[in-house]
């Protein structure tokens, strides 16, 4: 995914991600959090898809299905 969109979209999901709480999208908070909002591991969970493969999407680096 190495279009110049690619960093917008990674941004956003990034922006988007801060905004929610573990509560927001039905999770338990389970302790102290490094970061505000959702983990990466929690999105990637709820979407379907691999850590890894939501990693790449979000920093904008190539991905391949």
């Amino acid at each position: 995914m190495s279009s110049p969109y690619a960093r917008e979209l990674g941004d956003f999901l990034r922006a988007r991600r801060g905004r929610l709480s573990p509560r927001d999208v039905g999770l338990e908070p389970g302790g102290r959090r490094k970061v505000t909002g959702l983990r990466r591991e929690e999105i990637a969970v709820l979407a379907g898809l691999s850590t890894d493969y939501y990693q790449r999407i979000e920093q904008g680096r190539e991905v391949r299905p």
